[in-house]
């Protein structure tokens, strides 16, 4: 059997049963016009595309049918029949992992290869994931991800927007970031209360080393965790009005309106 001759994937989610877990944040995206298009979004993706939360495959299926290898991190037992069935059809490009994506090691998953994350994202782990691969010791050549609305404005958020806050610099700070699609509620099954969008982040040609986004972290947890006080309160712990001159900073301003460049500079300043 190849792609091409697999059921519907509505039909296939009948045919097992399955229905959407709210615990795990499960909404289904079955039209493949829009994974499709997705994946073009994606596009380059040599190398392995990690996939995050596949459930029945909808985007799984056209990341296959554009040729990708492809490694999903499922947690819920429940659609690795049906992943199998998509595995089968694909000439062995699908490996299918069940375990919490928050705990997997995405170095090893990529093996040396350029890894590509690929997701529409489980609304209850979307920022912690996000967080990690910003941050932690795997850098994905590119993401394309999908998530609440309101998390993608956050993502993409400039300094003075009412969105901007602690994730919008850390993404912008390691990355180049742009929402490239909208998606209402009805695309999905069952439809959330929230409409989505897909967010696409390629790594900065030069990026803060692990040292100053780790200050990084510090800084913007600081500032933007009392966001209405002024920097030099605020960054109190930190160092306060003195963190602030040896940044550059005026000391009475307040995180939402300082750029990311102001908060590397305070981060630069936190590890001299």
């Amino acid at each position: 059997m190849s792609l091409a001759d697999l059921p519907p994937l509505r039909q296939a989610l009948e045919t097992h049963g399955l229905l959407a877990r709210k615990s795990f944040g499960q909404h289904f995206l079955l039209d493949l016009n829009i994974t499709r298009k997705i994946v073009r979004l994606a596009q380059p993706l040599d190398g392995v595309v990690i996939e995050v939360g596949p459930g029945p495959g909808g985007l799984t299926r056209a990341l296959l049918e554009a040729d990708c290898t492809v490694v999903a991190v499922e947690k819920d037992p429940r659609f690795l029949p049906l992943l199998d069935e998509l595995g089968q059809a694909s000439d062995g490009r699908l490996t299918v992992i069940q375990a919490d994506a928050l705990a997997v090691d995405e170095t090893a998953i990529a093996a040396g290869r350029p890894g590509h994350i690929v997701s529409n994202l489980p609304y209850n782990v979307g920022t912690p994931l996000l967080i990690k691969w910003l941050t932690g010791p795997f850098t994905p050549a590119s993401m394309t991800l999908m998530f609440q609305k309101e998390v993608a404005d956050r993502i993409a958020a400039p300094a003075g927007d009412d969105d901007y806050g602690r994730l919008s610099v850390l993404a912008q700070a390691l990355c180049q970031t742009q929402v490239v699609m909208d998606l209402p509620a009805r695309a999905f099954t069952p439809p959330p209360k929230v409409a989505s969008a897909v967010v696409k982040l390629t790594p900065l040609p030069t990026r803060p080393d692990r040292a100053l986004t780790t200050a990084l972290e510090r800084v913007t947890a600081a500032a933007f965790g009392q966001r209405r006080k002024m920097l030099r309160s605020s960054l109190k712990s930190l160092g306060g009005e003195a963190l602030c001159e040896s940044a550059g900073l005026d000391p009475s301003a307040r995180a939402e309106t300082i750029g990311v460049n102001g908060f590397l500079a305070l981060a630069t300043a936190l590890t001299s």
